[in-house]
């Protein structure tokens, strides 16, 4: 009697070819990282963490990140309680050089004009019958920032918590593969061989005053974005400063590294197949698509609307647009990668790297836009 009452508190007893379904997902995951090289720092964590959170739940166990007084559930609270977010963004920061952004200011439009993606994914989630907060959470899934993501919708739509944050960092991990195809469609051959002018040097100075004078700026413009973008400018004065070097070298390793392995595998936890697989969560993988695809696709289109009125040797190479994404630094070493393909002398790694931080600046904004208006 007492073997057929352990047989019935095994995972065996309980497991549903849902869980199956999730943990052939998560090992899909964790190929793409380790066969693929497709940003494995998060998929490999995420992928285990959905193994994890797949094991079924047994009653009177506390195991699962919904269980209250788990261990799970507890470290669980860094990303329920938008806890990792910010201080992702505070290694993020001390690992960002803004001078190619400050010696080509205009390229910073381009970020700016990959937010569309967003926007137009939250009226496209409002469609489809959506709340007003639950699609500003989807919405931000264009962005392709993962913490940004898992920000929002920690305070706008809890309830979605575990597909947006799954959709925004397979988002984040597919941009080799989503974003060649939009980038090839939209330009033509004498657009991608386009080279720029090398950027100009930048002053400690201007490093240093930039991150302060960006805070205040971007802060009163969208009070709700001031906790994501004060970690990240500050993090980014730790570094500029150069009196604060343990500080920065802390921040943009060992800290950030924790901190990405803890949120990796809560998230992945939270992917309960009773919970996760739902028509809502498919629903909401396919905005997700659109969104990215648009939002590529719109910095694409503006760098070559800006390029009607630049004198030929101010030309942009319509390819670094599609870097406005947030996914750094991802994005801009793909369009590195194509115009590479096109010439290999010409090196837009910098130039894309412009967009690139000024998109992670532009999600935040939009998140603290959103949140200010439907919190």
């Amino acid at each position: 009697m007492s073997v057929m009452n352990y047989l019935s508190t095994t995972g065996f007893a309980h497991l549903h070819y849902t869980n199956i379904i999730m943990m052939i997902i998560a090992c899909i995951f964790i190929y793409l990282a380790v066969v693929k090289d497709y940003e494995p720092l998060l998929l490999v964590p995420i992928g285990f963490g959905v193994l994890i959170g797949n094991i079924p739940p047994i009653e009177g166990l506390l195991l699962s990140v919904y269980d209250e007084g788990s261990v799970l559930s507890y470290l669980y609270m860094g990303v329920s309680k938008g806890i990792y977010p910010p201080l992702i963004f505070l290694g993020l920061g001390a690992m960002t050089d803004f001078s190619t952004m400050l010696s080509n200011p205009k390229l910073v439009l381009l970020g700016a004009a990959a937010q569309i993606g967003i926007f137009g994914t939250f009226v496209g989630a409002m469609v489809l019958g959506f709340t007003p907060a639950q699609s500003g959470a989807i919405g931000i899934i264009g962005g392709a920032d993962g913490p940004t993501a898992i920000f929002l919708s920690s305070m706008l739509a809890p309830e979605l918590l575990g597909p947006i944050a799954i959709a925004a960092y397979s988002y984040m991990a597919l941009v080799p593969v989503i974003q060649p195809p939009v980038m090839y469609l939209l330009t033509n051959k004498k657009e991608r061989l386009t080279r720029m002018k090398a950027p100009r040097q930048v002053s400690k100075r201007e490093k240093v005053i930039f991150p302060i004078v960006a805070f205040l700026l971007c802060s009163l413009i969208a009070p709700g974005a001031m906790t994501l973008l004060g970690m990240l400018f500050f993090g980014n004065l730790l570094k500029e400063s150069c009196v604060t070097d343990r500080l920065a070298n802390t921040a943009r390793h060992a800290f950030i590294d924790s901190v990405t392995i803890l949120l990796g595998v809560t998230v992945g936890a939270s992917t309960q197949a009773q919970t996760f697989l739902r028509p809502q969560s498919i629903l909401i993988f396919a905005l997700g698509a659109i969104s990215f695809i648009v939002a590529t696709a719109g910095g694409i289109l503006f760098a070559k609307f800006l390029n009607l009125f630049l004198h030929k040797e101010n030309k942009i190479n319509p390819l670094v647009g599609a870097a406005g994404v947030s996914a750094v630094p991802d994005s801009a070493r793909v369009v590195h990668m194509v115009g590479l393909k096109e010439d290999p002398h010409n090196y837009l790694l910098m130039h894309a790297m412009a967009p690139n931080v000024s998109g992670v600046i532009g999600s935040a904004i939009a998140a603290g836009v959103l949140l200010s208006v439907l919190g």
